[in-house]
């Protein structure tokens, strides 16, 4: 990676066996995911549009970004994004890792269909100043369609309904949709949402730029960070000086080999985001025609606790991707006391932050000793600009890795298969034809296989 992208890959705890020589026969395959991405051949190709940052989000709409959100924080202390997968995700994961203690708070709604989660949300949000940032290319999504109707009926009780159409900002298709419509009648302040970028690939438009800027974070150095990064990633495709293009390769090789599950391991509580982000982009990009690597994540040191002896003992199907900082966090530096009870004053006057980075070396030696390869991003900090060019890292490897597998990475067909039943089983117009064939398989299995205790 060049000087300007501080991100490091390290590979040092892969099995002996795998070396960067034993990959140059990917090297082909590389160049040719590498054509099919820039040149646009390869499957999904009308889904390109997240390659270059500074096209996507440039200068001018980073502009109306951030004023737009001087004028929500004038009457709203609160941010409600209303999306659910990639219309989320993305913004969630910068916000939980980077957003300062004090920083304006978001929220999320349209994520989920619980009736529990929905009722503390509204009971929240009944006293409070907030805004709604709506989220969603057509507008009849389910999940975030519902939470919208249930927000925007709350913002109307609370403040009236011309008020609430100034706290109500859409980020939508630019010019068709049940949303965009709605947008232009009620005369919200809308956001593009570019038709060649899928929602997991979108933190960089202004579905990520705008709840990410509400919550006090950088947008300029995040969208940096990745410009920097799409820069770097193109100047080579040679696994041994492209790091995106080696973890693509990584990955495939050690998939290949039988290692069928990637665990992404943190040591930060904030990093938990990014892992459910990271599973998103490569669980629905590559788990197709019966292929894919399965995305699982941990939580370090806890999970060592729980998912600790799975990892070190169980079935060798799995790898691991480390995620690590090297600095910038708080120092606590550990008491010595007189009494030693537990034993530790071995480790008096070291910073908890050494205790974190032994613990990671310790962890990575064990696993790799009990035949579980990883990997290691080191990030210098989290911070804006590191964290954008992580992001697209894990982009742009992504594009490939799904190449190299000859799947589409940019489609999801899966995905349809609850809706189209779940609209069955609720008269959506235009299903009913499927309705009862659908309640008659449920009818099949319901009850017959139950133990009551």
């Amino acid at each position: 990676m060049s000087k300007n992208i501080p991100i490091k890959l390290d590979y040092s705890y892969l099995a002996p066996e795998v070396t960067v020589n034993d990959l140059k026969w990917w090297q082909t395959s590389i160049d040719l995911a590498h054509e099919q991405l820039h040149k646009g051949t390869g499957a999904g190709n009308d889904f390109l549009g997240w390659m270059e940052p500074s096209e996507i989000m440039p200068k001018e709409l980073l502009k109306l970004i951030k004023n737009t959100v001087i004028d929500l924080r004038k009457s709203a202390d609160i941010m409600v994004v209303v999306g659910i997968g990639g219309s989320y995700l993305g913004a969630r994961t910068v916000i939980e890792a980077l957003a300062a203690k004090n920083a304006p708070e978001v929220i999320y709604a349209g994520q989920t269909l619980s009736a529990d989660y929905t009722a503390n949300l509204l009971s929240y949000l009944s006293d409070k100043r907030f805004c709604i940032n709506v989220v969603s290319k057509s507008g009849t999504t389910t999940e975030p369609a519902i939470a919208f109707r249930l927000l925007k009926n709350l913002l109307e009780k609370n403040v009236g309904k011309e008020a609430a159409k100034k706290l109500i900002v859409a980020s939508t298709d630019p010019v068709k949709g049940a949303l965009r419509k709605m947008s232009n009648d009620e005369e919200y302040v809308t956001f593009p949402i570019p038709a060649n970028v899928g929602g997991r690939y979108s933190v960089f438009t202004a579905v990520g730029m705008l709840p990410i800027a509400f919550a006090g974070i950088d947008i300029d150095a995040f969208i940096a960070g990745a410009t920097d990064c799409a820069a770097a990633c193109v100047v080579e495709t040679s696994i041994e000086k492209n790091p995106a293009y080696l973890y693509a390769a990584l990955r495939n090789h050690l998939y290949g080999q039988g290692k069928s599950i990637e665990i992404m391991a943190t040591f930060e509580p904030r990093l938990r985001f990014l892992s459910e982000w990271w599973k998103q982009l490569y669980g629905e990009s590559e788990g197709k025609d019966g292929m894919g690597i399965f995305p699982a994540s941990v939580e370090f040191t806890t999970d060592l606790h729980s998912m600790g002896q799975m990892i070190q003992d169980g079935r060798r199907n799995i790898f691991e991707t480390f995620i690590t900082i090297e600095g910038g966090m708080p120092s606590i530096i550990i008491p010595e006391v007189e009494e030693n009870l537990d034993g530790l004053n071995f480790l008096a006057g070291l910073d908890i932050n050494e205790v974190n980075k032994r613990a990671y070396q310790g962890t990575a030696l064990a696993h790799r000793d009990g035949g579980v390869p990883s990997m290691s991003f080191i990030l210098p900090e989290l911070s804006a600009m590191p964290f954008g060019a992580l992001l697209y890292f894990f982009e742009k490897a992504c594009g490939i890795s799904g190449y190299l597998l000859r799947v589409n990475p940019f489609d999801q067909p899966g995905v349809e298969a609850y809706k189209e039943n779940m609209f069955a089983l609720m008269n959506k117009p235009g299903f009913a034809d499927k309705t009862e064939k659908v309640v008659a398989a449920i009818k099949e299995k319901a009850g017959k296989s139950i133990v009551t205790f």
